[in-house]
């Protein structure tokens, strides 16, 4: 891992850490096929309690982890500073399919690419029925 990445992976890291620091804040969510490789990063910027994020970004990756591919977790802080947010909010886990409902499957339905998350609690990775 070069300096650079390494510098952008640590503050990312020390962003999260911190705690709720006030408002702006960044929310940032992990999403893949299943648990173990995330394709997409979500990452909004909530202004105020109780608002919709917005700005809302997303970065994807298709051959790496998007958890530790350099280039977008500069991306990510690079968007975080921008906008200045005060606090990070993540998990530290993937919280789901990538693909959106009503937008690449129907509304109410299961996504039929990520049979994984089809009878998963997103926030626990148990089995529901």
């Amino acid at each position: 891992m070069t300096f650079k990445a390494q510098w952008y992976r640590d503050k990312f890291a020390k962003k999260r850490g911190k705690g709720f620091c006030g408002y702006p804040v960044a929310t940032v969510a992990f999403y893949g096929p299943d648990d173990t490789r995330a394709t997409k990063v979500s990452v909004g910027i909530v202004a105020h309690e109780d608002a919709d994020a917005d700005p809302f970004e997303r970065w994807f990756c298709e051959t790496t982890d998007a958890r530790s591919d350099p280039e977008i977790t500069e991306a990510i802080v690079r968007f975080i500073d921008h906008h200045g947010a005060k606090s990070v909010a993540a998990v530290d886990r993937i919280i789901g399919c990538p693909h959106e409902e009503g937008i690449d499957y129907p509304e109410g339905e299961k996504c039929a690419q990520c049979s994984f998350w089809a009878n998963r609690d997103r926030w626990s990775g148990e089995i529901i029925q």
